[in-house]
């Protein structure tokens, strides 16, 4: 049944005129990334999100932490997290497919709240990311929700509520501590969670570690421990990440130049965004951009 479902969903897709990269749906909190070659390593952030492969399959990179997935397989992450993601199954004649449905931190919570206490908390995690087998009863709420993009006047009665019974049936299969966590630890998830929502809507502002620690009601040394256990990096390390993120996507994107996009990101010295983009994303930014021009591939996953 599951690979019935697979099927039905591929359908769905390859019905949609997609582009190379990431693609908008009718529905809000859907998306489907297309590639038609395997890629090299590349460095993203990703928000909370399910990612549902349909076809191919790829290897995400949390720090030391490999996620491995493919349409068996789902990656789940529950903060906006540094990643580096590598498609390793692809072609033109069957491209790498794969739908990501966004969720808000709030809605998680929500979920954690109304559906956890009846869950056995055998074991727990403090990382936001987790794989596991995609269960016949998710997927089947998986599809309900992308076919919306057909009957797009059903888009704002029904998404929330599949939306709702995506997250019920993530937490009530595969032990699912990557969502428990939000029960647990006296809040310390939520806390974090709530921090990085506020870091990248003031990412361009001077933000002190002394600051976001009062802001998660924590002292400096804990905030330091819990957001490191949760993203893998440190809280700094994070706001350089998002904002060379951000850099990028004003270069390749909105055709912005080095020095523009490196001021537009918070940078005083675009010298220092160059040295500091190289390291991260191991090539020079005008190289990127000349890069990105000659291959006319969305390389943003």
């Amino acid at each position: 049944m599951t690979a019935d479902l697979l099927t039905q969903l591929k359908a769905l897709l390859v019905a949609e005129d997609l582009n190379e990269g990431l693609n908008q749906t009718a529905v809000p909190s859907v998306r489907v990334f297309k590639s038609s070659t395997i890629t090299k390593p590349l460095q993203s952030v990703y928000e909370p999100a399910l990612f549902v492969i349909v076809q191919g399959a790829k290897n995400v990179y949390l720090d030391q932490y490999l996620f491995e997935y493919c349409p068996q397989k789902y990656l789940l992450s529950t903060a906006f997290l540094p990643v580096t993601g590598q498609i390793t199954e692809a072609s033109p004649e069957t491209p790498f497919l794969s739908l990501q449905i966004v969720f808000s931190v709030p809605k998680i919570l929500e979920a954690v709240k109304e559906y956890s206490f009846q869950i056995e908390h055998k074991n727990h995690t403090d990382l936001a990311m987790g794989s596991n087998d995609i269960t016949e009863e998710l997927l089947e709420v998986v599809v309900r929700l992308a076919k919306l993009q057909q009957k797009t006047e059903d888009i704002s009665a029904l998404e929330d509520l599949y939306l709702k019974e995506i997250l019920y049936r993530l937490l009530h299969s595969n032990d699912n501590y990557v969502l428990l966590q939000y029960a647990y630890s006296g809040g310390a998830a939520y806390q974090i969670s709530k921090t990085i929502s506020y870091i990248n809507e003031h990412l361009f502002e001077d933000l002190s570690v002394d600051e976001l620690a009062e802001y998660a009601n924590m002292g400096v040394s804990t905030f330091h421990k819990h957001f490191k256990n949760m993203t893998q990096v440190s809280p700094l390390r994070y706001i350089k990440i998002q904002r060379l993120q951000h850099a990028r996507k004003f270069m390749l994107l909105n055709k912005m130049n080095v020095t523009t996009a490196s001021f537009q990101a918070g940078y005083q010295s675009a010298s220092q965004f160059s040295r500091d983009y190289s390291a991260y994303f191991g090539i020079n930014p005008r190289e990127d951009v000349k890069h990105y021009a000659d291959n006319q591939v969305a390389e943003i996953l």
